[in-house]
C-alpha cells in the first residue's frame, strides 16, 4: 500500500474518531500524520522496511504500528473495527455540501439520524432547525444539498468512468475473438458527467465476447445478457453496456452509440436528404428502414460514413449538434489540440501550501515526464485551510525555486520551475498580495475561494476587477463548481470573458476532474472574443500531472486548437506572453 492510500485511510480514521466524539487532539493527530506522509520524499515502503518511521515528526509509536500494518498487510484491523462501530450511512452524510463531522455527530446524537433519507425527513419536519447551532437557514441549505445529490444520483464524473472503462477495454482488445473494440457513448464524447459506459465490439463469436465481458473482475452485478448485448454494474456503481456486432457493422454501431442523440438525428436526416437510410447497422441505399446487407454502402471506418454524407470527419468530442455540421460541410473543422501539444502547467501546488511533494520532487517528476516548465502557484495567505503562504514565505519560496532552477542549469537542462501564486480574490476584487509582490512572480493565477454566497453582480465584479489588475495573468476555476458536489456560484461568465478579452487576461481550463472549469460550452464564445485558454492541472500531488490529458480532452470538446492554448508554447515564447499582459 503506497503513501497516498495510507494517508487517505489515516485521514478517514480522523473523521471517524470525530464522529465518535473523541478527543480533538487525537483526531487532529491522524490528519496531521496523513499530511506528513503525503509530503514524504522517500517511499513509505522503504521507511517501514528500514524501521525509520519513528524519526518522522508527529508519527508516534501507535501511529508507527498502524502504518506498518497497513503497508505490510494492506489492511488495518483498528480501522475496520472503527468503521464497523458506526452506522455506514454517517459517511454518506459527509458527502453533502456544508455538512461536516461536527454537524453529523449532533444529528446522530440528538435525532438518531444515520442516513440521507432520515436527514431529509427531519429537515422537512423542521426538527433540524430546532437543534442548537443549526437554524432555518442551515436546514434549508441541507435540503438544497440533498436535492442536488438526488439530481445526480446516477451520474458519474468523466475521470471515474474512464478509470473504470480503461481496464475493461484493454482486456477486450486482448481477446482473440474480438476484432475491433472501442469506447462509445458520452465518455467517448468526453462529457464531464456521464450516465453509463458503452462499449462496442465486432466479432464472429459474440457469445464468447459477452461471456468474457460479464466475467470481468470489476463486475458487481449482471443486469442483462442477450445474444448481442450485455449490461452490468461495475464495482464503482457505474452501469456498463456492451454491444457486439459484425465487423462491417462496427463503424455504424460505433457512430450511433457514440451519439449524441441530437447529433444522430441530424446525421439520419442528412442521409435521408441524399436518398439513404442511416442506422446502427449501416448506410443503406433505400427509402425505408432496412438491415439488408445487400443495400449497405461499404464504409470500413467512421470517416467513410461522414465522407459518404459529404461531410468532413467530425471528431467524437464535437458531436453535440452545436455547429459541427455547418463547419464539416464547409471543411472548417479545425485540428483540435492534443495533450502532447502541452509543454507544462501554470497552476500547481507543493507542500509549501496544501500540496504533497517538495519543490525538488515536483521538478524531478515533471522534468522526467518531458515537460519544459512547471509553475508553482501555492495558495496565498487568506486560504488558511490550505496553509496559504504569507508574503515572507512566498519570498522564501522564490529563492528556493531559484536554487532548484540553478541545479537544472548546472546540468545543462533547459527545464525550469516558474515562480507564482494562486492569489485569492477577496471582497470587491481586491487581491491577497500587493502589486509589488505580484510583480516579482513569473505567473499569477487569481481565484475565488470564499464568499460564494454573494450575488451575481458582486461575484462578476470581483472577477472583472481581478482581470483588470495588470499583474494577473489568468483567472482560475472561474465558476468555483465541484462536479456532482457543488453548483457554480452566481456569475455572469460572458461578462467576465468580455473583460478578459479587453484586458488580455487568460482563462484557465482547470483540468482537475472535480472542476473542468471553464465549462466546454463557453470556450467557443471565449475563442471568438480572442481570450486564450490555459490548461492547468491544479496539481496537488505528482499523480495529478495526468490531468493534462483530461484537460486536453475537454478543450477539444470546446473546439480549442493548439493556437488557442497558451501552454502549448515553448518556454521562450511563453515568457514573452507572460510579459505582454504586464506591459
Amino acid at each position: 500500500m503506497d503513501k497516498e492510500h495510507v494517508a487517505a485511510i489515516l485521514q478517514e480514521i480522523g473523521v471517524l474518531l470525530e464522529l465518535k466524539g473523541e478527543n480533538p487532539f487525537k483526531t487532529r493527530a491522524y490528519a496531521n500524520a496523513a499530511r506528513t506522509l503525503e509530503g514524504l520524499e522517500e517511499s513509505i515502503e522503504t521507511l517501514v522496511s528500514e524501521n525509520r518511521l519513528g524519526g518522522i515528526k508527529g508519527i508516534g509509536e501507535a501511529l508507527q504500528q498502524k502504518i506498518t500494518e497497513l503497508v505490510t498487510t494492506g489492511r488495518l484491523e483498528y480501522y475496520e473495527t472503527l468503521k464497523a462501530s458506526l452506522p455506514a450511512g454517517l459517511m454518506d452524510l459527509l458527502d453533502l455540501q456544508g455538512v461536516g463531522p461536527k454537524k453529523v455527530k449532533v444529528l446522530h446524537d440528538k435525532l438518531a439520524i444515520d442516513s440521507v433519507d432520515k436527514l431529509e425527513a427531519a429537515c422537512l419536519s423542521g426538527k433540524v432547525a430546532e437543534l442548537a447551532g443549526f437554524g432555518e437557514k442551515t436546514q434549508a441549505k441541507i435540503l438544497e444539498a440533498i436535492a442536488f445529490r438526488k439530481q445526480f444520483a446516477s451520474r458519474h464524473r468523466l475521470d471515474e468512468a474512464l478509470s473504470a472503462a480503461t481496464p475493461i477495454l484493454e482486456s477486450l482488445r486482448g481477446l482473440p475473438e474480438a476484432t475491433r473494440c472501442s469506447l462509445a457513448g458520452s465518455a467517448r464524447r468526453c462529457k464531464e458527467i456521464i450516465g453509463d459506459i458503452d462499449f462496442v465490439v465486432s466479432s464472429r463469436e459474440p457469445a464468447k465476447v459477452l461471456d468474457f465481458f460479464v466475467g470481468q473482475p470489476g463486475v458487481r452485478q449482471i443486469l442483462a445478457r442477450g445474444e448481442t448485448k450485455a449490461s452490468v454494474v461495475l464495482e464503482e456503481g457505474i452501469q456498463a453496456d456492451l454491444r457486439v456486432v459484425s465487423d462491417p457493422e462496427f463503424p455504424f454501431a460505433l457512430a450511433y452509440f457514440t451519439g449524441s442523440k441530437e447529433h444522430n438525428i441530424v446525421m439520419r436526416q442528412r442521409a435521408i436528404e441524399r436518398g439513404f437510410r442511416l442506422n446502427e447497422y449501416g448506410l443503406f441505399q433505400s427509402q425505408k428502414e432496412t438491415r439488408d446487407p445487400a443495400l449497405c454502402l461499404p464504409c470500413p471506418t467512421e470517416e467513410a460514413i461522414f465522407q459518404a454524407l459529404d461531410l468532413q470527419f467530425i471528431p467524437p468530442e464535437l458531436r453535440e449538434d452545436a455547429g459541427e455540421f455547418l463547419a464539416a460541410a464547409e471543411g472548417r473543422i479545425p485540428r483540435l489540440i492534443e495533450w502532447t501539444d502541452l509543454h507544462g502547467s501554470l497552476h500547481n501546488h507543493t507542500n509549501w501550501s496544501d500540496g504533497s511533494e517538495t519543490l525538488d520532487q515536483v521538478a524531478a517528476h515533471v522534468h522526467e515526464l518531458g515537460c519544459d516548465y512547471w509553475a508553482i502557484t501555492d495558495h496565498s495567505k487568506s486560504s488558511v485551510q490550505a496553509r496559504g503562504l504569507t508574503p515572507e514565505r512566498l519570498r522564501e519560496q522564490i529563492l528556493a525555486i531559484g536554487r532548484v532552477n540553478q541545479g537544472f542549469k548546472d546540468e545543462g537542462s533547459d527545464f525550469r520551475l516558474l515562480t507564482g501564486s494562486e492569489v485569492d480574490i477577496l471582497a470587491e476584487g481586491r487581491l491577497d498580495f500587493d502589486d509589488e509582490l505580484l510583480a516579482q512572480l513569473d505567473v499569477v493565477v487569481a481565484s475565488i475561494h470564499s464568499g460564494f454566497s454573494h450575488n451575481e453582480a458582486e461575484m462578476t465584479r470581483r472577477l472583472i476587477r481581478a482581470a483588470e489588475n495588470r499583474w494577473v495573468h489568468m483567472l482560475g476555476h472561474l465558476t468555483g463548481r465541484l462536479l456532482l458536489k457543488r453548483e457554480s456560484y452566481a456569475v455572469n461568465q460572458r461578462a467576465v470573458i468580455d473583460a478578459c478579452a479587453e484586458t488580455g487576461t487568460w482563462i484557465e481550463l482547470n483540468a482537475s476532474p472535480q472542476r473542468l472549469d471553464l465549462d466546454w460550452r463557453l470556450w467557443s464564445y471565449a475563442r471568438k472574443k480572442g481570450v486564450k485558454c490555459v490548461i492547468n492541472c491544479d496539481a496537488h500531488r505528482n499523480a495529478h500531472v495526468g490531468y493534462l490529458t483530461l484537460g486536453a480532452a475537454v478543450a477539444r470538446k470546446g473546439w480549442l486548437t493548439r493556437e488557442d492554448v497558451i501552454n502549448t508554447l515553448p518556454l521562450p515564447q511563453l515568457r514573452r506572453e507572460l510579459a505582454r499582459k504586464r506591459s
